[in-house]
């Protein structure tokens, strides 16, 4: 083999081990498997010393998954390529039933080779550990609701009922501490319950103020404040964003950050007929639930709440008018929808969608972070 030639080097990456097939950018040149080999850096540095005696370019590439991307970063600090692509997005047979580890690899070789994988998007180091922490922020929110549920599903089992009007407020904690159920047994079972709601309260409310402190010093803090314009995206659903995002003007069009999020109606269309169903969900969950929970504050009519306006004095009067004329189109634009006869669910996607394009014009306004 040539040492001027390119090598791609397809892994399929597990806990343990990683199995390794490479080959050749030459045309006709053959996929060859080489193995398994450990996860260890000792194990990186052989494969990669082994490669160089066959090309002198080489391109890694593996899928993302549950392993992170420590992979991607000790190869590209070593000064080689790595892609880390999309397995959503990898092209595969509609009969083809058998997988294995050395099909994978041989497959990631090959199709690197032809150009048809998506590179996904690596984020750094402090990017992903504000992403981590947004991540056990919702974690630490469905535990509380999950919490809440066992409470109240115990008590309905025991026709215990509260009477008031609001739920978890003032008036509802001091009512389930003046509860007393039937047994002594039940009554430890209660408290339990109790307690594991506080607990998980507790616990969202640490993980807000770490959230607070950490991104006032991130590099991407600026995107995160201007966000906070639109209306109905606050702090929470600003940071997800960005955390999960990354920079919103990596993206050439709004179009495209839409298809990133999955917004966009799926398609199946043959001849002269043209369908359109749901939307395609592709691409990432936790900013699609952000933006989605954040365009239902339109379902109202345009209007700067006093919440808003604090948060509009601190940005120009350039992104103070792309967040009005959010308002104006998106709120219009949900009444229309809805007098139309469509589901309000349907109606906050689609509000959704078009917010993602605002949140992309703002960004768009501020420099590039470093």
């Amino acid at each position: 083999m040539s040492q001027s030639s390119t090598l791609f080097i397809g892994m399929d990456v597990h806990k343990d081990t990683i199995a390794v097939a490479y080959v050749a950018q030459e045309h006709g040149a053959e996929v060859t498997y080489l193995g398994t080999i450990g996860t260890r850096q000792c194990d990186i540095d052989q494969l990669v010393r082994k490669m160089q005696s066959k090309a002198k370019h080489l391109i890694f590439v593996y899928e993302a998954g549950p392993c992170g991307y420590w992979l991607y970063r000790y190869l590209t600090k070593k000064g080689y390529d790595c892609w880390v692509v999309a397995p959503s997005l990898i092209p595969k047979k509609a009969g083809d039933r058998v997988k294995t580890d050395r099909r994978d690899a041989v497959q990631l070789a090959r199709l690197a080779r032809s150009g048809d994988l998506t590179v996904v998007y690596v984020p750094t180091v402090d990017d992903e550990a504000i992403r981590d922490l947004t991540r056990a922020r919702e974690d630490a929110l469905s535990d509380g609701k999950d919490a809440k549920f066992r409470l109240k599903a115990f008590l309905l089992r025991h026709d215990i009922r509260y009477t008031g009007r609001a739920n978890w407020g003032p008036a509802h904690l001091r009512w389930l501490s003046e509860v007393v159920c039937p047994t002594p047994a039940q009554q430890i079972v209660f408290q339990e319950y109790v307690r594991a709601v506080t607990e998980h309260a507790e616990r969202l409310q640490r993980l807000d103020q770490e959230l607070q402190e950490h991104v006032r010093a991130w590099r991407l803090h600026a995107v995160v404040e201007a966000l906070q314009a639109l209306r109905g995206v606050q702090f929470t659903v600003a940071v997800t964003m960005v955390a999960e995002i990354g920079d919103l003007t990596r993206f050439d069009t709004p179009r495209e950050l839409m298809k990133f999020l999955g917004l966009i109606p799926s398609e199946y269309s043959s001849g002269e007929r043209r369908h359109q169903g749901a939307i395609t969900k592709a691409g990432n969950t936790h900013a699609r639930r952000a933006l989605v929970e954040g365009a239902w504050a339109y379902r109202y009519p345009a209007k700067v709440s006093r919440h808003l306006q604090l948060r509009l004095e601190k940005q120009p009067k350039m992104i103070q008018d792309i967040s009005w004329k959010a308002q104006v189109r998106l709120c219009k634009r949900y009444r229309h929808l809805v007098a139309r006869g469509k589901h309000a669910n349907i109606v906050t996607v689609a509000i959704a969608r078009e917010l993602a394009g605002f949140m992309w014009a703002i960004a768009k306004q501020l420099p590039v972070a470093a």
